[in-house]
């Protein structure tokens, strides 16, 4: 194989791309990923050591964070960014070994990858072939340590979200470099399904970080009608997750005649007070991330990729998208700057020079249920289920994609019983967000907490209403659970739901590739996960 590469729910075949990314990544650019994140192993062991004598390791807790980030699907596809990441972590292993070595501490070496270092970018993407998934033979130990990687990735995006607001747990970030460290040990399978239950700990813990960081510094999110048509000024459309970006570029055209626009995952910023007052930000351009080709070109203007979910662009809008932070691609402009200080101007004296955007559709969305605006109707919300008006919740979290079989959750939603809600947040919601699904005694029926991450508000809902109604376990509320996944994030938040106790989940529109039969028999045996059937038998199911 040239590559191997299965973390994300389009794997070619449901069992692993092996020649070329199904996401657009070269075989070589999938294993310089598998370098970087052996490095960050590597890493990981030094500093855990140096964490126990005491040393300031923020650093290297910040290179471990933003070099599994930039490892995730759709995040950068960059050769050359991936190799200088490589040989930065490696300047810095080698910088923490001798001060250890400084006081006479040893450390267990992990498989030096900085012997394999080179200034030949061929060399390095020929080696680093020998150090990628498949060097664990065992599958079922291989699953597990990938489950629980792909937690970790997935943990690392939201911990960075966080830290650039100047939030931070350093638990966390000792969590990330334990599980990384236990993935180059040889553990039995009953040790890393406890580090992968864990794992579902920090989870919580780390999406309950980053909604304080986005509340605190954002307001708390309101009921609100996002337009989804556009205006007669040129524009600039901002996608990914990034609300630190998204803060800056809306000051920087402040009064510029250039509008702002939002894209895929970053529709949820409409909902935070602080953002209303920029009477520039106009509305939500298109849908999923999946969408962009089509979507970007008819935009006219700029693009800016602050996060994952970007896509080999076209030729003809290539010369106007900008990637930030760990985001690239080859011969797309990366805007480079510390966090909070990033000069937009190329960006905004670009976008005065385009049309403006091409209307595409016309309308509002209607969004920010997160766990405290819902927790406001809580008396409305119990009345109505005590009543009968409401029969079940169903929560359609996650991650929309390419596939075909995603239409399913259109036409789930669709046929749902008027007398259910869906409680939903990720990308998922572009495949029902638009319908004319109604309300119940004036409680939309469809109630959108936010991004990805904001899958936590809707943890925080189910508890508070266990809570309401004295229930001893979260399992017996009217709540059953329909999630699609795509990437790693989406891994994170399972995690979670399964340390909170959640059971009977659906999972769709496949089983991930990297679940052994094994592991996937302890998931159904503990948590009862399953896979989605027709539309019509899970509504049997689960309604």
């Amino acid at each position: 194989m040239s590559m191997f590469c299965y973390q994300c729910q389009e794997t070619a075949a449901g069992k692993g791309c092996s020649v070329r990314g199904v996401c657009g990544k070269e075989d070589q650019t999938a294993r310089l990923q598998d370098l970087v994140i052996y490095v960050a192993k590597g890493l990981s062991i030094y500093a855990l050591k140096a964490d126990e004598l005491g040393f300031d390791t923020k650093k290297y807790d910040f290179y471990i964070m933003e070099s599994l980030f930039m490892t995730i699907t759709n995040a950068n596809f960059d050769d050359h960014v991936i190799l200088a990441k490589i040989k930065e972590g490696l300047s810095l292993k080698e910088e923490l070994k001798k001060e250890l070595l400084a006081k006479d501490v040893k450390v267990d070496e992990f498989h030096d990858a900085a012997s394999w270092y080179t200034d030949s970018e061929d060399e390095m993407k020929e080696k680093a072939q020998y150090i990628g998934i498949l060097a664990a033979e065992n599958e079922d130990i291989r699953s597990l340590r990938e489950l629980l990687t792909y937690g970790i990735k997935g943990m690392a995006a939201y911990a960075k979200h966080a830290y650039v607001l100047g939030y931070k747990d350093e638990s966390i970030f000792n969590f990330m470099k334990k599980g990384l460290k236990s993935t180059t040990e040889e553990l039995p399978l009953d040790q890393l399904i406890a580090l992968v239950v864990e794992c579902g700990k920090f989870a919580v813990d780390v999406m309950a970080l980053l909604d304080k960081a986005n509340t605190e510094t954002y307001g708390t999110p309101e009921i609100t009608k996002v337009n989804i048509g556009v205006d007669t000024n040129p524009g600039i459309l901002i996608s990914g997750h990034d609300l630190k970006d998204l803060e800056q570029l809306l000051k920087q055209t402040k009064d510029s005649g250039v509008d702002v626009y939002t894209h895929g995952e970053m529709l949820p910023a409409h909902y935070y007070p602080e953002f209303k007052k920029y009477d520039n930000f106009k509305g939500n351009y298109g849908n999923a991330w999946w969408l962009q080709n089509k979507e970007f070109e008819s935009f006219n203007g700029p693009i800016l990729m602050t996060t994952n979910c970007i896509i080999p662009p076209r030729d003809s809008y290539k010369d106007r998208i900008f990637t930030t932070s760990v985001v690239g691609f080859a011969g797309v402009k990366h805007i480079t700057g510390k966090e909070g200080e990033k000069d937009f101007s190329e960006i905004i004296e670009l976008a005065k020079t385009c049309p403006a955007p091409t209307e595409i559709e016309t309308g509002e969305i209607v969004g920010g249920f997160a766990h405290s605006t819902v927790l406001s109707l809580a008396d409305k919300v119990i009345d109505a289920v005590k009543s009968g008006a409401i029969k079940k919740f169903v929560v359609m979290a996650g991650c929309d994609g390419r596939m075909k079989s995603r239409e399913y959750y259109t036409d789930f939603a669709k046929k749902l019983p008027q007398d259910t809600v869906i409680l939903t947040a990720g990308c998922a919601k572009y495949r029902y967000n638009k319908l004319d699904l109604g309300d119940i005694g004036g409680i939309p029926r469809v109630l959108d907490a936010g991004q990805c991450n904001d899958s936590y508000s809707l943890a925080v809902i189910a508890l508070k209403l266990k809570e309401a109604f004295e229930l001893e376990d979260i399992n017996e509320l009217p709540i059953v659970y329909n999630i699609a996944w795509y990437e790693q994030k989406a891994v994170t938040v399972l995690l979670a739901l399964l340390y909170l106790g959640v059971k009977n989940i659906h999972l769709g529109p496949t089983l991930p590739a990297f679940l052994s039969p094994t592991v996937v028999n302890f998931l159904v045996e503990t948590f009862n996960i399953s896979g989605i059937d027709t539309v019509e038998n899970d509504i049997a199911k689960l309604i």
